[in-house]
């Protein structure tokens, strides 16, 4: 438990790295260059080292396949309960996805290394890629308020090299490729570099966070569905399931991730409150630290 600990404050570590470096430096951080340079380059490294770890069995499929039911199920609840607490169109579409939008790539990934180990990597690294699946369909077409195009968002999908690198490494494995010492620690290197500039460039957006005019009835919504509806709703689907503990913790801690910085982009792109949403984001990340403590604590599945 105690390394357990102290392996997740490692991971905030490099997130207080970055909003130092931004609070210091201010315009001279360009998020964005880091933003590029991860998710067109550093990402590749990192997926196909995870999908290549192990071979691609039926507990891998129904991981992600996991994930997007319990999300799915959630929405339909959330959809109908945010008509009732929210008039503000606006509003009412933070309310029904925000919460399910975790940030299961920049946070996840290392933290189920810091958790479970490498060997919980193939798992967190499907399960992002359905969480970006759901990102650009259901996350557009909720902070667009439904005026968008379908062909659009399923483009900005394709566009993603971490799908076409994750098609290759699930080709790969399923040929039974496996990768030599020298290819192996070279995309270890890739990989590690990818997650420690995710955690950076985390920090660096948690810098512009302002917490002001903010709904306290949706930040009550939000932060309930996304610290008590969904870790329960979760436990109880994951309790009926035979899956192995140490994949029914990942899945129980991708779900409990605090809200993913695609929110705010999102959020930006489409005038959705996106300074709402960066709010939400800074006050989910500082209590999710305080959360996952309690979890390992009170969750078997975190303390194996």
């Amino acid at each position: 438990m105690n390394s357990a600990i102290v392996s997740v404050l490692g991971i905030y570590l490099f997130i207080g790295v970055g909003y130092l470096a931004k609070r210091s430096f201010k315009e001279q951080i360009d998020e964005r260059t880091i933003t590029l340079l991860s998710v067109y380059f550093l990402q590749i490294f990192l997926t196909l080292w995870g999908l290549l770890k192990r071979p691609i069995d039926t507990t891998l499929l129904q991981t992600p396949l996991l994930y997007i039911g319990i999300t799915l199920s959630l929405v339909a609840v959330t959809m109908f309960v945010s008509r009732l607490l929210f008039a503000d169109v606006k509003e009412r579409s933070i309310a029904t996805v925000a919460a399910l939008i975790g940030n299961t790539g920049n946070l996840g990934i290392p933290l189920g290394i810091a958790l479970f180990g490498e060997e919980s990597v193939p798992y967190t690294t499907i399960i992002n890629l359905a969480n970006v699946f759901f990102v650009y369909t259901f996350g557009v077409y909720y902070y667009s308020r439904g005026n968008f195009s379908v062909r659009d968002s399923l483009l900005n999908i394709v566009k993603l090299p971490v799908l076409w690198a994750a098609l290759i490494a699930i080709g790969l494995n399923l040929g039974g490729y496996r990768p030599s010492g020298t290819i192996e620690e070279t995309l270890t290197m890739g990989a590690y570099a990818s997650m420690v500039m995710q955690l950076v460039l985390f920090g660096i957006y948690l810098y512009d966070t302002k917490l002001t005019e903010l709904n306290r009835v949706l930040i009550g919504w939000v932060n309930g569905l996304k610290f008590l509806v969904v870790p329960a709703v979760t436990y109880a689907i994951l309790s009926l399931t035979d899956l192995p503990e140490m994949v029914k913790g990942v899945l129980f801690m991708e779900m409990l991730m605090p809200l993913a910085v695609a929110n705010v982009n999102l959020a930006s792109l489409y005038d959705c409150r996106p300074r709402a949403l960066t709010a939400l984001v800074f006050i989910t990340s500082v209590l999710f630290l305080g959360i996952i403590f309690a979890a390992m604590r009170y969750v078997p599945w975190l303390t194996i």
